[in-house]
């Protein structure tokens, strides 16, 4: 929330010996489009720069990634086979794993802020309800990772893409206040939670999301500063 853009260098190394880096590289810059990447060095370092929630958001992607990748015991090859594995090609802005296929559904998992897919869920409920997909969400904290399971790989694909868009277009102008319980009594808890209720109808655009000890409130830079102020007023 403080930075607009931050710079990180990031060791693909890890995944020398499982991926083709170059590959990866490329899935890593189709799902975080609000990135910006520099040239992959011989040594496997690569420059990324843009949003903090954005980097965040490829972090825990690289770290799954680097969860699945085989154990030792596990990657013995035939001599013909290719020592690394091609990934297949993913679009989107926050892509977290392959896409699983079966007989009868096709699934696709990604990964989004938790900000971001629960003001998704609430003021943009059609991205996450659609006919011919079912679309479940799973909350670990900052990071909600969003199965969507369908008929057909063009359904699944068609509903992905229309998450990932909303999930670009609301990372680009949400911002987020979070506002602590000064009294810690329940009632006290339960008064500001009353307060903010009634101030929503002059700032309809803002989500609360209450927890035990604070309220986050979610919204547009301008939403949230009044709601802010009005509350401390």
């Amino acid at each position: 929330q403080a930075f607009l853009r931050v710079t990180s260098t990031l060791s693909m190394a890890v995944f020398r010996d499982h991926l083709v880096l170059e590959d990866l590289v490329e899935e890593m810059k189709q799902q975080s489009p609000a990135l910006s990447f520099g040239p992959l060095q011989r040594d496997g370092h690569i420059a990324v720069q843009g949003p903090f929630p954005a980097l965040r958001v490829l972090r825990d992607f690289l770290l799954l990634k680097a969860k699945s990748l085989p154990e030792e015991d596990k990657r013995e090859r035939k001599p013909h086979q290719r020592p690394r594995r091609k990934l297949q090609e993913h679009r989107g802005a926050a892509e977290m794993r392959n896409s699983t296929r079966n007989a009868q559904r096709e699934k696709q998992v990604l990964v989004l802020d938790t900000d971001i897919y629960h003001y998704m869920k609430h003021f943009h409920a059609k991205a996450l309800q659609r006919n011919d997909a079912v679309i479940s969400g799973v909350t670990d904290g900052d990071i909600t990772t969003v199965t969507i399971e369908s008929a057909a790989d063009a359904q699944g694909l068609k509903a992905k893409k229309m998450i990932e868009n909303y999930s670009v277009e609301l990372q680009k102008i949400l911002r987020k206040e979070r506002i602590c319980f000064k009294e810690p009594t329940r009632a006290g808890r339960q008064r500001l939670r009353q307060l903010c209720e009634r101030l929503k109808a002059h700032y309809p655009r803002v989500l609360i999301i209450p927890y035990d000890t604070h309220l986050d409130v979610v919204g547009t830079s301008a939403d949230v500063l009044g709601f802010t102020e009005e509350v401390k007023r």
